[in-house]
């Protein structure tokens, strides 16, 4: 997407005098992940009429733009274009939808998604707008905590992921991540989206999991048939779990049992 939006770009700036590289500067920014491994993104730019148009567009048909999407060749940054024109009506950028995906596993299933927000308005007032550096980086912070459960009658192990904001001292606040800039702060920007993993997991629904030295024990509950297993104060009768490479363990995240050990 970003090397498609820069032909575009190019393409119609070739018989202007301004250099086509200031062009792309002025009608764009650059989104950059600073993530944990095995961290992903995908990007949803909305866009609707710009200030002071009173055109709509049938049906909001074409007012997204997808980045990193499951078709897509997957790039490390995004070039977010600021304004758009679709069926004649002028567009500006209005919100960017930041999915952040964590994997946990070898499959596609194997990961799970929450997400951070970037507000673009004509205007804001000065105490809502981020800031820019000298160098024109802009950066706003999350940190993700994976929580654990079991599913399934042979109990796998499968993870959770939550996103929370926090500032850039790492103390965490209420709600996703989220900043927001004006029309006239991002052109030519980077906006860098700063995720830090939490140091420990959690367990993804109460009381059915029993903290141990080295982790978690999977509360049996009435039988390991027993889908929900809550531990209701039995902190004695424990179930075995499976992982997604197979092995059958007792404890989470200190499990020391390798495949042939499993029955």
């Amino acid at each position: 997407m970003k090397r498609i939006f820069q032909r575009l770009i190019l393409g119609s700036c070739l018989s202007l005098t301004l250099g086509c590289s200031a062009l792309v500067k002025s009608e764009s920014f650059t989104f950059v992940p600073d993530f944990p491994p095995d961290f992903k993104y995908e990007l949803t730019a909305d866009y609707v009429p710009a200030k002071g148009q009173t055109c709509t567009v049938p049906g909001g048909k074409g007012t997204q733009l997808g980045f990193n999407k499951v078709y897509m060749e997957y790039e490390a940054t995004s070039e977010i274009p600021l304004y758009r024109t679709v069926s004649g009506c002028p567009l500006a950028l209005n919100r960017v939808e930041v999915e952040v995906t964590g994997i946990f596993g070898p499959e596609r299933s194997d990961r799970s998604t929450d997400y951070a927000v970037i507000a673009v308005r004509p205007e804001l007032l000065e105490r809502q707008m981020g800031t820019f550096n000298t160098d024109g980086v802009g950066e706003f912070f999350g940190e993700c905590q994976w929580a654990f459960r079991t599913v399934g009658p042979k109990r796998y192990l499968i993870k959770l992921l939550t996103c929370k904001k926090t500032d850039e001292q790492g103390n965490v606040a209420r709600g996703r991540p989220f900043t927001a800039y004006t029309l006239t702060q991002l052109p030519g920007k980077t906006v860098r989206l700063k995720i830090k993993l939490a140091k420990e997991e959690k367990p993804a629904i109460g009381d059915t999991w029993s903290k141990v030295p080295g982790g978690w024990k999977r509360c049996r509950g009435d039988s390991v048939e027993d889908q929900y297993a809550f531990c209701y104060g039995n902190h004695e009768d424990f179930s075995t779990f499976k992982m997604l490479d197979e092995r059958t363990c007792t404890i989470y995240p200190g499990c020391t049992e390798s495949k042939d050990e499993t029955p």
